[in-house]
């Protein structure tokens, strides 16, 4: 232990030297051509040039890791098994991905064993947070795929260019910048039907001149209670619609100033808690400048701004038969924040992007009776209960010191500052409140957050190797510092861990290597990560009653040490011009190294297997989801979303598809996802609970046999 961190210790040191040589001394860099990017930041970004519109001939069942620790794929594109209609369940697909499954939306993404703020997720650059104090919304519960371009995975804290903490990766929804040469249009439009009366709709139409432009996009999601293969209906059902609307200025095509406005809402049932969502309501707008020149140093300039407000309504009675009194509770989140920055070319082969960004957002919550009752929770006052603010700076650079030899490294520091305004806990239920004081009422906390990583990368003959050592420092989000008790005996002072709970620091080594030659193409990525001060999650800790004798069980979050390792691998071969096959596997294993057992929240090894065909205009393919047993559990232990039951099985997962594509405009995908109705839960699943009028399960399952069908069109 000491010599690991005797190690990160030089290894952070060297890298600040390397990275302030680069920033003194960069005329003494060589002056070379500037090779192809292999982190996804163009020196100079096209912009979407308005060409006709082509649709992918194939559904995506498993995107590969093209570049060292970066996973870009489209959103648009049929994939299977179908997702629902959200950001998470549509992340699913990427080996190490996996989805804690509530009901039929609103899953919490897991990459790596690693869950909520730890894997960053940025729609457009900005920072989403949800509002319910259970994660009924994680930010990926705002996002719905069709209506954005590209998505990509940076794995692992390899990046500081966008926000504070991502130990585990950070995930960024992006819409494609976009410039007409000459004046015109286009629009697509999407269609999905499926089993259990599930149907989506998604239309984007833009149009505009050489000196602008104007997008809108729309989207609408319904689906009602799905069965497992067992034919048990799960409480399930839900509702999406959002409308996104852009204006563009380009009075040339180096130039963009935009603004957008978006709109949307939601209703939703979860089959392991004793409430639904009623609302997801978020109101967004967004103001951006980017200016890109050709030659010089200067080679971009970046400003955003935006605002988003997020209100939840979670209640008993609206989507289910209430078995005692009518309750909603009301959290609302606002956020506001910006980021400046610019991107250097010192040498044609050296990018060095470097600025600023900053958040800031307010919670509060109300809550009693249904609509129309004398305790309307409408007609309470909204009580703030925390408000966070964070500061950032940061500096990376991408240099390629030889023909096939680049080093990519960055720094990153933060100050981070939260107020507890919570000024009383009711420790009741029901009829029964039971008030105590919070300890920390209007305690302010600040902390100064490190972040940084080198990256050497080589290109060989027919792909690159890398390998990089990051480290990432995270402070205790909203729903680890609010809401949860401190370890002790003491029903006073530890009823609160705001002023105990510290930062979260993961040092990892990330290599692998990535290869395309001919009909073969393939990845490696392996990793090893040392967590120090891991913010666990345990429930059901036993704590005394607040009267003489008995005891009560409560949720605390403590610092552990921890450790994580694993890694993802992929290939696909096209045997033939009509065939191709593709395999990946993804394994991840953690230990608790304070108490010397199993980490929580981690599943199990999973492979999948593929078999594409494709000749002209029809396709055809297989995926064969194989996922082993997991026996290395941490009872009552695991993350704000979730924390570990008990052992599970493994199991497999047939599912087939099926397509045609008319003149590259047009496409009809179909498919049957778990074609032999198989009854499963993925290991880290939530536990189900009793609702009225459904079969109570141990864990929330997963859908039965589920058909599908897809029609895509694009005009111009």
């Amino acid at each position: 232990m000491n010599q690991f961190c005797f190690a990160s210790r030089i290894a952070t040191r060297r890298l600040k030297f390397v990275f302030l040589l680069s920033i003194l001394f960069p005329a003494a860099l060589p002056a070379q051509t500037p090779p192809g990017r292999h982190d996804g930041r163009a020196a100079h970004e096209p912009r979407q040039e308005m060409e006709p519109a082509l649709l992918a001939p194939i559904v995506i069942t498993a995107p590969a890791m093209d570049a060292p620790l970066e996973v870009r794929f489209d959103p648009k594109a049929p994939q299977q098994p179908l997702p629902p209609n959200d950001g998470a369940s549509f992340l699913k697909t990427i080996p190490g991905m996996s989805v804690i499954r509530k009901g039929g939306t609103g899953g919490d993404p897991v990459f790596r064993g690693m869950a909520a703020s730890r894997l960053n997720i940025l729609l457009d650059g900005e920072q989403v947070l949800g509002g319910c104090g259970g994660r009924m919304d994680p930010p990926t519960a705002y996002i719905f795929p069709d209506a954005f371009d590209s998505v990509t995975l940076t794995k692992g804290p390899q990046s500081v260019l966008h926000g504070p903490g991502a130990s585990a990766g950070t995930v960024r929804f992006e819409r494609a910048p976009l410039h007409f040469a000459a004046p015109g249009w286009q629009a697509s439009a999407a269609a999905t039907g499926a089993s259990f009366g599930r149907h989506d709709i998604f239309l984007d139409a833009k149009g505009g001149s050489p000196s602008g432009h104007a997008r809108g996009i729309i989207t609408h999601a319904r689906s009602g209670d799905y069965e497992d293969g067992g034919g048990k209906t799960v409480h399930s059902r839900y509702e999406r619609h959002s409308a996104t609307a852009i204006l563009g200025w380009t009075p040339d095509e180096h130039t963009r100033l935009q603004f957008s406005a978006a709109r949307s809402d939601a209703e939703a049932a979860y089959a392991d808690r004793g409430m639904d969502g009623s609302r997801f309501a978020r109101e967004n707008f967004d103001l951006m400048f980017e200016k890109s020149t050709t030659g010089g140093l200067l080679d971009k300039v970046e400003a955003r701004v935006y605002y988003n407000y997020i209100d939840h309504v979670m209640d008993n009675y609206s989507l289910r038969r209430p078995t005692g009194m009518a309750m909603a509770s009301n959290p609302d989140r606002r956020s506001s924040g910006g980021r400046f920055a610019l991107t250097l070319s010192p040498r044609e082969r050296l990018n060095w992007a470097l600025g600023i960004d900053q958040q800031g957002n307010r919670h509060t919550g109300r809550s009693g009776g249904r609509n129309g009752a004398a305790n309307d929770y409408r007609g309470q006052k909204r009580v703030e209960d925390a408000r966070f603010r964070q500061y950032g700076i940061f500096s990376e650079f991408d240099w390629a010191f030889a023909e096939k030899d680049r080093l990519v490294a960055g720094l990153r520091e933060d100050r981070w500052r939260a107020k507890d305004s919570r000024q009383q806990f009711n420790l009741g239920s029901g009829m029964m409140p039971a008030y105590r004081a919070n300890p920390t009422a209007n305690a302010t906390r600040t902390e100064h957050l490190h972040g940084g990583f080198v990256r050497y990368e080589h290109d060989f003959l027919a792909g690159t190797a890398y390998i990089g050592l990051g480290h990432s420092e995270r402070a205790p989000d909203f729903w680890e510092l609010i809401g949860k008790e401190a370890a002790g005996q003491d029903n006073t002072m530890s009823l609160s861990v705001f002023d105990t709970l510290k930062p979260e620091k993961t040092t990892q080594i990330d290599a692998g290597f990535t290869w395309k030659r001919g009909p073969l193409r393939g990845f490696v990525s392996a990793f090893y990560s040392k967590v120090d001060d891991y913010i666990l999650i345990q429930s059901n800790y036993a704590k005394p009653g607040l009267t003489m004798g008995g005891a009560r069980a409560v949720t605390i979050a403590r610092n552990i040490d921890a450790a994580t390792r694993g890694g993802e691998a992929g290939i696909d071969y096209r045997f033939s011009p009509h065939w191709k096959g593709m395999a990946s596997l993804a394994w991840v294993r953690g230990e608790n190294r304070t108490d010397h057992h199993a980490l929580g929240q981690m599943p199990p090894l999973e492979g999948r297997l593929v078999l594409d065909w494709e000749s002209g205009p029809w396709s055809a393919g297989a995926l064969w989801r194989l996922v082993a047993r997991q026996n290395r559990v941490a009872l009552n232990e695991g993350n704000i979303v979730g924390q570990d039951q008990g052992k599970t099985a493994g199991f497999g997962v047939f599912s087939v598809n099926a397509g045609y594509r008319w003149k590259k405009t047009a496409r009809i995908a179909l498919g049957v996802d778990n074609l032999f109705n198989k009854t499963y839960a993925e290991a880290i699943s939530k536990s189900g609970a009793l609702v009225q009028g459904y079969e109570q399960t141990a864990r929330v399952n997963e859908p039965g046999r589920t058909l599908w069908v897809r029609t895509q069109i694009a005009l111009d």
